[in-house]
């Protein structure tokens, strides 16, 4: 017998475990044992009002996500293996699309779907230096940030109150004669209009890549977000609808789209064998490439400037464990939602309160608030009160990018972004708007304090 510990020093006990021969019952063994290790460190925390703290968001598992993490350890492949092979094809079945590419983070997948519609491959539709991309302000970095590293012009236009999505009235307005595509984010969770997005896009024959990441299951008019564009992206950092720890996603539909993802992703290379695996075609020695040598090795042979932006097995092991969970997970987020919409219902003379898109049912990130300019009170100290109550709220992401420090040194340029009116609504979410959460380890009674707190705030 082989004594093992449970649990933190001090708090947990001591179990024996048996010592016998074969790796399968050493391995039911190890799993059994982290199941007993869930259930004594993780389970039984009891909500207690203004003690409990309420993040905003943050992970919620199980043991099977311990099992499926320690199962992969204990395999040592590390880099994208076996796990990582069915998370990609059961997320891409989930979405309804052809194509799933597993990646490092949600960022990284922004990254990604941009720099693919930069291929030479894609001939006269490839995004060039100095071309324009339409989009936001009133978003999370990431949306932005791999256009404007490019060397691409982000053309900001303003977003609705009511939903903080684009205001599609200035979409034709944004046009010139280099635009190349439309990158936008369906903010916190509530679609934007893909109808009118779409209908632009196919118009002008622009590229759409849809940032879903704070939109997973969401769905507009019956259609998941995030396979309305030509690319969708998705994040699973522990705060978004499901989690990998780090990691993220890029899907399409369009296998040509497909093929330079993974190229990227994997440094550019032209060879299609996954990691360990070698002359997958048959003609590994065979091909002439470039100015290469005839025979050059097609593992070393680079068609794309790529990057390594390759997820672990370990995370795709937590994710498949993740995966089965999630259609719960939505499920409980509308849920709080619904709870926070009813119970706030009457203070509509003080905040705007959100709305789904016509035709949507969203899958909701967070619950969000603007505080209307006559409230008898500031953004900032309904905020103060509810973070003395335990409650963490945050604001829209970077409010209006454009005021962010990263921009000091090229605000005065004229040739690296590009404004489309004056940013009214976006600078009214900067100054006014905040949320709090409604992921799935929020609770019934966690949803009414929170709703409580606020009323009995704005009731004084």
């Amino acid at each position: 017998m082989m004594p093992v510990w449970l649990g933190r020093p001090g708090q947990g006990k001591c179990i024996e475990m048996k010592k016998t021969g074969g790796d399968h019952n050493i391995r039911d063994q190890i799993q059994n044992l982290v199941r007993a290790y869930y259930q004594e460190t993780f389970e039984g925390k009891e909500f207690v009002p203004g003690k409990t703290r309420i993040p905003y968001a943050g992970r919620v598992f199980d043991d099977a996500e311990l099992v499926t993490l320690v199962d992969a350890a204990l395999e040592f492949w590390l880099t994208q293996g076996r796990y990582s092979d069915s998370f990609e094809k059961n997320f891409g079945k989930f979405m309804g699309l052809s194509n799933c590419c597993f990646v490092n983070s949600g960022s990284s997948a922004n990254l990604l779907a941009f720099m693919a519609l930069t291929s030479p491959g894609l001939g006269a539709k490839a995004i060039e230096r100095g071309d324009e991309v339409i989009t936001v302000a009133a978003a999370f970095p990431t949306t932005v940030t791999p256009v404007m590293q490019y060397g691409a012009i982000p053309v900001f236009i303003d977003v609705e109150l009511s939903t903080c999505n684009a205001d599609t009235r200035f979409l034709e307005e944004a046009l010139s004669p280099r635009t190349r595509a439309v990158m936008l984010a369906h903010t916190l969770g509530n679609p934007f209009d893909l109808d009118t997005v779409t209908e632009f896009c196919r118009k002008h024959d622009l590229w759409l890549i849809e940032d879903n990441c704070d939109a997973l299951g969401s769905r507009y008019k019956d259609q998941m977000t995030g396979t309305f564009g030509d690319i969708g992206t998705s994040s699973f950092y522990p705060p978004h609808h499901m989690t990998t720890g780090e990691g993220g996603a890029v899907y399409t539909d369009n296998s040509e789209l497909a093929g330079i993802l993974i190229s990227l992703r994997d440094w550019g290379r032209d060879c299609i064998c996954p990691s360990g695996i070698d002359d997958t075609c048959g003609r590994r020695f065979s091909g002439q490439y470039g100015s290469l040598p005839p025979g050059y090795d097609h593992k070393y042979v680079y068609s794309q400037f790529g990057y390594n932006l390759k997820a672990t097995d370990l995370q795709a092991a937590i994710g498949v464990a993740q995966l089965e969970k999630l259609p719960t997970f939505i499920e409980r987020r509308r849920e709080n939602w619904q709870l926070m919409r009813d119970g706030l219902s009457d203070l509509g003379h003080y905040l705007i309160l959100p709305e789904p898109a016509p035709g949507s049912l969203p899958s909701w990130f967070g619950f969000l608030m603007l505080v209307r300019q006559e409230a008898p009170f500031s953004r900032d100290e309904i905020v103060a009160h509810l973070e003395s109550r335990g409650i963490q709220t945050r604001m829209l992401f970077a409010g209006n990018f454009l005021h962010q420090p990263c921009f000091d040194h090229i605000r005065s340029s004229s040739d690296s972004y590009r404004v489309v009116g004056d940013l009214v609504a976006t600078d009214e979410i900067m100054r006014s708007a905040f949320w709090v959460g409604v992921y799935p380890g929020i609770s019934t009674a966690m949803a009414g304090y929170m709703v409580d707190s606020i009323l009995e705030f704005a009731q004084k």
